[in-house]
């Protein structure tokens, strides 16, 4: 089992990676976040998930799945554990949402984000919180807005919503960070988004 692969990026697309090391190149499938992680690097490691392709109950072929990040590998891991999940869905949903805005989905019950994703249907949003939300419910994000109580979860879900309207992350945060500060930390999530949607 691999852990992780480093070397030299040899050729990258939204999908997929291919990484020389030691005079082999690997080709790695990738999520959207980690292709925007690592498209400005020349030399890279990406975690990997090894994951054997079977037919027949034989195995046919090996794929590997690579994240610049661990934390995005083992939400990879927990979304694949999922009935009605496979790898390629995962991925999708990966690209879709970053790490922490599908962990926040899944903490808070927001189906209705969840079936925004391409192959996710109602009954495997519901699943997916259902499976995962007391697995989760331990984990720290990862990423914090500037400035902003990450523990708040009407800021967490405003910009969630923000970001599924299709405002980029930077431009979300930044209003995000300014309407917080004038209206308090007792602000209500739709008085969050109504004002951002104010100045974005």
């Amino acid at each position: 089992m691999y852990e992780f692969i480093e070397g030299n990026l040899e050729s990258l697309t939204p999908t997929h990676a291919v990484i020389e090391c030691q005079g082999i190149g690997y080709f790695t499938h990738i999520s959207l976040n980690t292709f925007e992680a690592v498209k400005s690097q020349k030399q890279v490691r990406l975690f990997i998930e090894q994951v054997f392709k079977v037919e027949n109950q034989s195995p046919v072929s090996i794929q590997l799945y690579g994240f610049a990040d661990p934390n995005e590998r083992q939400m990879f891991r927990q979304l694949t554990s999922i009935s009605g999940v496979g790898n390629n869905t995962a991925i999708i949903m990966l690209s879709s949402l970053d790490p922490d805005t599908l962990i926040s989905a899944i903490l808070n019950g927001n189906v209705g984000l969840l079936k925004s994703i391409k192959g996710i249907g109602e009954k495997t949003a519901q699943r997916i919180v259902l499976e995962l939300r007391d697995k989760l419910a331990g984990r720290k994000m990862t990423q914090n807005l500037p400035g902003i109580n990450q523990g708040s979860d009407a800021i967490t879900e405003a910009m969630t919503a923000l970001t599924v309207l299709g405002y980029q992350k930077a431009s979300a945060e930044k209003a995000l960070l300014k309407v917080s500060k004038d209206l308090g930390t007792l602000a209500t999530v739709e008085e969050l988004i109504k004002n951002s949607l104010k100045i974005l």
